[in-house]
């Protein structure tokens, strides 16, 4: 008499986790690699590669867009910060040195000041890389400092996945009532939600409970099987015996950067082919 299922649901199990199982509502999820979910109100018009269908767990169409690099290079260059704090005979805890590096993002130009940046361990798909090459550039003229470094590495983070999300909403029209973002990113107050809500333009929210993921979303649709009502669809029961006292702490875009994003993801793809270069170029 236990409920089972299935061990590879985590997108269904997700979804469930952060409440985003109803219509015109989605998911992010973020770590080494990114993916967002939004459910659907009708069929896409057409296939597209950088679009997966998956399902809600009771039947709704989902978009997926999933990008293989997201936190990797940033991790790496937090690595070095540490590396140069501890040689200057200072320690700081791994909390502190993410909050007040990713901070700096907060104060920067909108668009990043002119700097690019490929946080690429692997090859993407949705940018038509097969390889990668962690890549950062500027231009003599490019405003080069820790604030506008920090805000691209966060922007460059986000910017396979926004180029998959604007199919969906700039092509095909769908809309997004909210997205709930979950992930290690998020410890960090606000500033991930705000690259997040920049990106998506769309409202960006994260729960309490947001980083139990699959294994809590697995126990919550057992739940459901066993407590709903008669008839209580499973939006409902998240919605009034779940998540009715986490609503979750949400962001608006802010236009600044919202303009800010589009500017960079325009520098970000011009030079896809710089990118390129260094995949055919560096062993």
């Amino acid at each position: 008499g236990i409920p089972i299922c299935p061990p590879e649901g985590d997108a269904g199990t997700g979804m469930v986790a952060t409440n985003s199982v109803r219509k015109r509502t989605g998911n992010i999820s973020v770590g080494t690699s990114v993916f967002a979910m939004i459910v659907l109100e009708k069929e896409l018009s057409k296939v597209y590669p950088e679009i997966d269908l998956v399902t809600t767990p009771n039947g709704s169409p989902v978009g997926m867009v999933h990008a293989n690099n997201c936190s990797s290079d940033i991790n790496a260059w937090l690595g070095l910060f540490r590396e140069f704090f501890e040689a200057m005979g200072q320690k700081v805890e791994a909390d502190k040195l993410f909050e007040v590096m990713l901070n700096k993002a907060l104060e920067a130009d909108s668009d990043g000041g002119g700097l690019l940046s490929y946080g690429y361990f692997s090859g993407e798909n949705i940018t038509g890389l097969e390889k990668g090459r962690p890549l950062f550039v500027r231009s003599p003229e490019s405003r080069f400092n820790l604030a506008n470094f920090m805000r691209t590495h966060l922007f460059t983070a986000f910017a396979a996945l926004k180029i998959g999300m604007d199919i969906l909403t700039k092509e095909e029209k769908i809309e997004i009532d909210s997205i709930l973002a979950h992930g290690g990113l998020f410890k960090t107050p606000l500033v991930g939600q705000k690259i997040v809500a920049a990106a998506m333009n769309t409202p960006v929210s994260v729960m309490a409970t947001a980083g139990e993921g699959g294994a809590w979303g697995m126990a919550i649709l057992a739940s459901y099987m066993m407590n709903k009502d008669q008839e209580e669809s499973l939006e409902d029961f998240l919605d009034k015996k779940v998540f009715e006292e986490d609503a979750g702490q949400e962001i608006y875009p802010d236009q600044l950067d919202v303009e800010g994003f589009e500017a960079f993801i325009e520098r970000y793809k011009k030079g896809l082919m710089i990118e390129q270069a260094a995949v055919d170029h560096l062993i």
